[in-house]
């Protein structure tokens, strides 16, 4: 190869071709690991040298090289290639492999608006040295490659535009650590960053994205989820529908209590027009899910809830299934379906389950959380009353329907909402739970809008 090629440095200086920094990194990464060659990777590479080549480009073109060669046998280039890739990140954060002071990084940061001032509000410079000397830089070693991916595609402060990388693991890890403890005692909330720091460092417990993510930055919110719950009004649905652009934007996923939404055919003012039913404002509450990504770090995403007795149930269960049309179908989000047991009882005894619209059945939607005897009486006294719009399906056939659907798409899920409130710390009567989350984990009281702002 000719030695007189020029490579172009990080910072745009130009120098001579030398192949022995690239074999001393190489030498460097593999230090340690078994069954790794570092000829192997030099091998794979198959690097086009060129006059002006940047040495980013080479270093990228062997992290690849060395994460092609991880496999069952050789499982260790996983290791080879994450510390190429922590160097690489470093280079671009930094422009050096050592990182700069935990306080001249921060004050940097905040100039360029992607920390947080209240760092530099709530610590000192002193308190700044004392956390750099917790960090322990060579724990950066310690990631897979698959893990490095997953800092630099979703962790770490970044321009997703540019691609320019603001931070390393370890700091990342420290501040976080630093934000959230920031309002403790100052003579104690030191060994608590210290601690956390510690914990999260050595992969002892782990955080969600929103944390990882969005702690020490001027976006503050932190939240991994948040619940929304829609009323029937076009106030309370577009109000829901902003609610979800905003929260998206900040991270969060999405739990829409849409089970209020009054069913097709209901009258609108007195019958001057008929309701056109949840499926067109379930495709508005997708559209507005989908307009934004969770601040660049995943796709947004939203579980959607409503009850079994719900009068277009059967139409609802099919919504995530790959027959029908895009006109009948809303696949881009979860949903999930409200039971209790009442409902259960009807399928043991072999009856059937009646289907109302939320709108024509006063007080049987309040009652399905808060009170079940005073459910099963008011369901009871609608099934009876003629005057009501309703309709009569066979237990076992809509349970059936509702767990073929959960078995071929997997993303349907079931709420017990009797167990959510009965098993719950809040009192049913007062702050029932009326829906879950993204994830079907957390059981929280929610308020419509329109009731927030009485």
């Amino acid at each position: 190869m000719n030695q007189s090629l020029l490579v172009t440095k990080r910072d745009g200086r130009t120098e001579r071709i030398n192949l022995d920094k690239i074999h001393r990194v190489l030498d460097w990464a593999a230090e340690g690991l078994n069954n790794v060659s570092v000829s192997q990777v030099e091998l794979r590479s198959h690097i086009q040298f060129y006059d002006g080549i940047k040495t980013s480009d080479i270093h990228e073109t062997i992290i690849k090289a060395a994460a092609d060669l991880i496999s069952r046998d050789a499982p260790d280039y996983q290791y080879l290639a994450a510390r190429l890739a922590i160097f690489h990140l470093r280079k671009k954060a930094f422009g050096q492999f050592e990182p700069p002071a935990l306080y001249h990084h921060v004050v940097k940061m905040v100039e360029l608006g992607k920390y947080d001032n209240h760092l530099l509000e709530d610590y000192t410079e002193e308190e700044f040295k004392q956390m750099d000397s917790f960090i322990v830089h060579d724990r950066d070693m310690t990631f897979s490659y698959a893990a490095v991916k997953q800092l630099e595609g979703k962790y770490l402060v970044q321009n997703r535009v540019t691609g320019e990388i603001y931070e390393s693991a370890q700091f990342l890890y420290i501040l976080v650590a630093a934000c959230l403890f920031s309002n403790y005692p100052r003579e104690t909330r030191l060994s608590y960053v210290k601690r956390f720091y510690d914990a999260v460092s050595t992969f002892k417990i782990s955080l969600p994205t929103p944390i990882m993510s969005g702690v020490r930055t001027p976006t503050r919110q932190f939240s991994s989820c948040v619940l929304i719950e829609c009323g029937d009004s076009l106030d309370s649905i577009n109000a829901t529908s902003s609610a979800i652009v905003k929260y998206v934007s900040q991270r969060a996923g999405i739990g829409i209590n849409a089970g209020r939404i009054r069913a097709l055919g209901s009258p609108i003012r007195g019958g001057e027009a008929f309701h056109t039913g949840c499926i067109p404002f379930y495709k508005h509450f997708q559209t507005a899910v989908k307009s934004c990504s969770q601040g660049g770090v995943r796709g947004g995403a939203a579980t959607l809830f409503y009850p079994m007795w719900h009068l277009e149930v059967e139409s609802l269960l099919v919504l995530k299934n790959n027959r029908g049309v895009e006109g009948n179908r809303v696949r881009h989000m979860d949903y999930g379906v409200q039971i209790n047991k009442l409902m259960y009882t009807r399928l043991l005894k072999g009856g059937d389950i009646t289907l109302f619209s939320p709108s024509d059945v006063p007080g049987l939607y309040d009652a399905f959380f808060a009170d079940q005897d005073e459910f099963e009486r008011l369901y009871v006294k609608y099934e009876n009353d003629d005057s009501i719009r309703k309709q009569r399906v066979k237990a076992v056939e809509l349970f059936s329907l509702m767990m073929q659907e959960r078995a071929s798409t997997g993303r349907i899920y079931i709420q017990n909402v009797d167990h959510c409130n009965t098993h719950s710390p809040f009192d049913p009567v007062v702050a029932p739970v009326r829906q879950s989350n993204l994830c079907l984990e957390i059981a929280l009281p929610t308020q419509t809008a329109e009731r927030c702002q009485r």
